[in-house]
């Protein structure tokens, strides 16, 4: 059973992640704000959210944006729930070294991207309301399990997505007491269209609805981490805490993958 709110909030919502997000929250009498860069998926996904019965505004934009995010988070009035999702994924690829637009590019969508986010968020929530419970809003972020490995083949993604996670955790406690819940999702591998370029297997692999699922029960119940499949943040982070030249090794076994592909 996915919690109820009023007001959310989601970037990177036309597809993947985001999309399925979005779906779950919709309900009758709900509000969602919607933000992308491919206008006919975000008005796609909008569509299938108000065919649920939410009413659903949507705004083009690019995350790296920092004045135009924080006029629409501003602008949106209440929120009871922000998810930074957008993001973008890209790796080394047949052995070669990222090139130095690759690894901005990477760092600008996953990490500025989800600060000019949340950090609007906290603002504008700080200044609401407290509900019964004593919570004036929720923001989630969307990071990974790849951020507990040095991975040679994303070196990029899973830095920028170790910030956005150690972040997030770390500024939950103050967020707190000022009523704000805060939580850093950190999924495996989810089927959508940036997992899709990944040439090598992919254990766990989830659908993105039972992805999100698992985050909004996460979100609700006032997690400040969530990590899903539990045994592969766990393999994660006992290789993340071997030697680095055996961890490299034993993480340079599959063929990363290349360009930039992604919704930030």
């Amino acid at each position: 059973m996915v919690a109820y709110y009023r007001s959310v909030l989601i970037t990177g919502a036309s597809s993947g992640l985001g999309r399925a997000l979005a779906v779950e929250c919709a309900a009758p009498g709900g509000g969602l704000h919607l933000s992308g860069r491919d206008v006919a998926r975000l008005e796609a996904t909008a569509a299938a959210c108000r065919a649920r019965g939410a009413a659903v505004q949507t705004r083009v934009l690019d995350v790296c944006d920092e004045a135009a995010m924080a006029a629409w988070i501003t602008g949106a009035g209440r929120l009871d729930l922000v998810v930074a999702n957008a993001g973008i994924s890209a790796g080394t690829g047949r052995g070669r070294a990222e090139s130095a637009a690759q690894t901005r590019a990477v760092f600008a969508a996953n990490l500025d991207g989800m600060l000019n986010t949340a950090l609007p968020a906290l603002t504008a929530m700080r200044a609401q309301a407290p509900g019964p419970d004593g919570v004036r809003g929720r923001i989630a972020v969307v990071a990974s399990i790849a951020g507990f490995v040095p991975a040679p083949g994303a070196p990029a993604y899973c830095a920028s997505k170790a910030a956005a996670d150690s972040w997030t955790v770390a500024a939950a406690q103050t967020a707190r007491r000022d009523g704000i819940v805060m939580t850093s999702l950190c999924p495996g591998y989810v089927r959508t269209a940036m997992t899709a370029r990944n040439r090598f297997p992919m254990p766990g692999l989830m659908e993105a609805d039972r992805a999100a699922r698992i985050m909004l029960r996460g979100i609700a119940a006032g997690r400040r981490r969530v990590v899903f499949p539990w045994w592969m943040g766990v393999a994660a982070r006992l290789v993340g805490l071997l030697p680095p030249r055996l961890s490299g090794a034993l993480l340079s076994i599959p063929p990363g993958k290349d360009g930039l592909p992604g919704e930030p």
